[in-house]
């Protein structure tokens, strides 16, 4: 998996009652756009994020 500074990313709710979680990629700490990331949700906290089968990111043109 490999994402850039100011993608997005999507984690889906696990239950059906579970909401999905949004944010933006603050920084990218691995090697070669690898995780682990630094994650600003849209709950407005930061948090270190090592992604699972649940994770989605979108990619923005940084062109």
């Amino acid at each position: 998996m490999h994402a850039a500074q100011g993608d997005r990313i999507v984690i889906r709710g696990k239950t059906v009652e579970a909401s999905d979680r949004h944010g933006v990629i603050l920084e990218v700490r691995g090697p070669d756009g690898e995780p682990p990331y630094l994650v600003r949700f849209s709950e407005a906290h930061e948090s270190i994020v090592y992604p699972g089968t649940d994770f989605m990111i979108e990619h923005i043109d940084h062109s």
